[in-house]
């Protein structure tokens, strides 16, 4: 985090970056860039990294299925279709309303992706529902597309397409890091459920937990997360999908041990992602979700290859 502060467009000694933390002097310029720009957005990466890996784990968890994660299961189109729509029809809408919005949106098309996947015979299991939730990812994104160029939004919605933590700002933390936080301690409670749940139905059953419940509620925790998450950076795929498979091989399936460590490493990925768009080809950036993607998409490829053959 602090070599993402001192280092972008125009570089910072750490020394300076101490000093901005600790002394701020708002007459400086160096100050300026460091606490009005530099600490948001790079808290803000930490964050939500955070928030998409915990929700990715969350999902893995409670369906079972090891390509769950808020992109590829429509959450994030959800969301993003919400945005397109609040940009459209009211524009200037406060941040908190967009936030709310943002978070309906991923209920709904969570609920949509569930609803379709258990209509075929045999009902709902991980591969239909993956396939279900690329379908209404594809359906939802086309909308959000179809939205942004009839309202003319392509340039407002450029950034949330791409994905970028550079529109963070204080206000915006304020009102995140605490739903956040409390998602996260919500999620970390029920790693012992999420755990048992994970290792199948029947043994869940007969050790006691109820499984409906848990899935209930751990879906209910991560689409807080994704969804208050898209309204402030974005979609940004992937970090959900892979970072809870590197938690699980450096602490096990216990997911009092995974919430945690995927909270801890999805906040330095997403950092690491928001300084290295920066420093790429500076002044200008890269969008943050492509840094994201060059990591996640191998690694999708390589885990749909993996759960092909176990089929």
């Amino acid at each position: 985090m602090l070599a993402a502060v001192s280092y972008g467009a125009k570089d910072l000694t750490l020394t300076t970056v101490w000093k901005a933390i600790l002394h701020y002097d708002p007459k400086l310029t160096s100050h300026q860039i460091i606490h009005e720009l530099r600490l948001p957005r790079v808290i803000g990466a930490a964050v939500m990294g955070a928030a998409f890996a915990v929700a990715g784990a969350l999902m893995q968890g409670v369906t079972r299925n090891p390509l769950a994660d808020a992109g590829i299961l429509g959450i994030n189109a959800g969301a993003m279709l919400m945005v397109a729509l609040s940009f459209a029809f009211f524009p200037g809408i406060p941040y908190s309303a967009l936030m709310l919005l943002s978070f309906i949106g991923a209920v709904l098309s969570t609920l949509f992706v569930f609803l379709l996947g258990s209509t075929s015979a045999g009902g709902l299991t991980p591969l239909r529902l993956t396939i279900a939730g690329a379908v209404v990812a594809a359906l939802l994104h086309s909308a959000s597309s179809g939205v942004a160029i009839y309202y003319d939004l392509s340039q407002d919605l450029a950034f949330w397409y791409a994905g970028g933590v550079a529109g963070v700002k204080w206000s915006h933390l304020k009102v995140l890091i605490p739903i956040i936080s409390g998602a996260v301690i919500w999620a970390w409670v029920m790693g012992r459920s999420v755990s048992i749940v994970s290792l199948g139905d029947e043994v869940a059953v007969n050790l006691g937990v109820k499984t409906k419940r848990v899935r209930m509620l751990g879906m209910s925790a991560a689409l807080i997360l994704a969804g208050v998450s898209v309204s402030a950076v974005g979609s940004i795929g992937f970090v959900g999908l892979v970072i809870p498979h590197i938690s699980r091989k450096l602490v096990g399936v216990d997911y009092r041990f995974v919430i945690p460590v995927s909270a801890f490493l999805g906040a330095i990925l997403l950092v690491l992602a928001d300084l290295g768009a920066r420093i790429v080809n500076p002044p200008r950036e890269l969008a943050i979700g492509v840094m994201v993607a060059l990591v996640g998409v191998p690694f999708f490829l390589y885990l749909a290859r993996k759960e092909r053959r176990s089929l």
